[in-house]
């Protein structure tokens, strides 16, 4: 990339902001200062980027917006907020925004991220689309976050439908503002994404030890609304719960409509080869919208990885001993929460004496955690603690694992899985028992 390199990266969200800072600040050790660069960023947020991981921490009271902030790019990036790019011109490398501006480009970077999947209810959306009733909201944006913040004062009953990571999150921050929250789900239990059955059930038990009524195998079926506003939500069984806020947490979508109008190769997301790069040479794509070797893998980390990455192809940095960039082979960013407990109010403490709830819960989740035939699985649990570990091992390597409760930090045995490496020749039960003192 030369210094007249005119970079266009669509979406100023967590893979885009990184993006630009490492494209205007050099890429590391053995990286050309591309000071001269120039880095345009299209973001349709008029916020500045900010840590999206982070939003349930906003809901919650605990951060105040501006404490999520990233790094601003510096002032060698030309940051047009509050703007949305409506077309791709690839024969004359132009981008059409909904300013009625276009911006030039030699190489194109597609950050769009993914949009909340809104699930067929009943009563959602009025049979010609438009917006969501009143009191219905996604939980994907820090404007989310603040319509839920206004929204959800003490008392306020509120169902959150789905109980992955996302869901759970949300349902805890909103229990903290000390709302009467009922979580819907209907896997078997929760975070079936990333944790077993029984990990599910300690979750759960925390959640409900917060005040939050937790159901799992159960479908909702649609929304009543009054005046265009949500008022219950009714499950499949024909039960009826008042609901002045529903949040919808049932997963997210590539964002892709972009890449598909401008002829690029779409599946899931917009396909990417090592380098990131679509069918079209001039195009790339990175984070939640990119879907590599078929892998979509819808974390920050992942994001954070493939932009630095990108930085690397776009500035011809060496990454590490080769002289020319090494591929981009995939992730092994690591799913965490840390559920900080903020115990039940008094109009929502269940009768008797109260259990003990622990001041965090931490859950980590990387890796298979489903083993294989052959695989070794080791797990130890301590209910009274809400404590659960669990690992998978394939031969010499730890492929997959769940830590569960009050650990601190996940340790040595997340970076002996980080970095592929092989375990100690020492019983299997060693994982377990000297990481974190079980």
């Amino acid at each position: 990339m030369t210094s007249s390199t005119r970079v266009v990266v669509i979406g100023g969200g967590m893979a885009g902001a990184r993006l630009a800072r490492q494209l205007t600040a050099g890429t590391g050790p053995g990286a050309a200062a591309p000071a001269s660069v120039g880095v345009t960023v299209i973001g349709e947020e008029p916020d500045a980027p900010y840590n999206r991981v982070l939003l349930a921490e906003v809901l919650a009271g605990r951060y105040a917006p501006e404490v999520i902030a990233l790094p601003a790019p510096g002032a060698a990036v030309d940051w047009r907020g509050g703007v949305r790019a409506v077309r791709i011109d690839r024969a004359a490398r132009r981008v059409w925004c909904d300013d009625g501006a276009y911006v030039p480009y030699d190489a194109l970077v597609l950050a769009t991220g993914a949009n909340p999947v809104l699930p067929p209810l009943r009563g959602l959306l009025s049979p010609g689309g438009g917006d969501l009733p009143d009191g219905v909201h996604p939980f994907r944006t820090l404007d989310d976050c603040r319509a839920l913040a206004a929204a959800a004062r003490p008392g306020t009953p509120a169902v959150v439908i789905g109980g992955g990571l996302l869901g759970v999150s949300a349902a805890r921050a909103l229990a903290g503002r000390g709302a009467r929250v009922v979580l819907a789900h209907q896997g078997e239990h929760l975070m079936e994404r990333h944790l077993d059955p029984d990990a599910g059930a300690l979750l759960a038990a925390h959640l409900t030890a917060l005040g939050i009524e937790v159901h799992t195998q159960c479908r909702v079926r649609g929304l009543e609304t009054a005046d265009g506003a949500a008022r219950a939500v009714e499950f499949a069984d024909g039960y009826r719960l008042d609901a002045d806020v529903v949040v919808l947490a049932c997963g997210v979508r590539p964002r892709t409509g972009l890449a598909h109008a401008a002829g690029l190769d779409v599946g899931r997301g917009i396909r990417v080869d090592d380098s990131l790069r679509t069918d079209d040479p001039h195009i790339y794509a990175i984070g939640d919208c990119a879907e590599h070797h078929g892998t979509v893998y819808g974390l920050a980390g992942a994001a954070q990885e493939q932009a630095d990455a990108l930085a690397r192809v776009l500035t011809g940095a060496p990454a590490g001993p080769v002289p020319d960039p090494a591929p981009y082979t995939g992730t092994r960013a690591l799913t965490r929460l840390t559920l900080t407990a903020h115990p039940a109010p008094a109009h929502l403490a269940p009768a008797g004496p109260a259990p003990a709830v622990p001041a965090s819960f931490d859950l980590a989740a990387f890796g298979e955690t489903v083993p294989l035939p052959g695989d070794d699985v080791v797990r130890l649990s301590d209910a009274t603690r809400s404590a659960y570990r669990k690992v998978v091992v394939r031969g010499d390597r730890l492929v997959g694992g769940i830590l569960l409760g009050d650990l601190g930090t996940v340790g040595a045995l997340a970076r002996t899985w980080e970095g592929d490496e092989p375990l100690p020749t020492a019983p299997l039960l060693h994982l377990l028992t000297t990481d974190g003192g079980f």
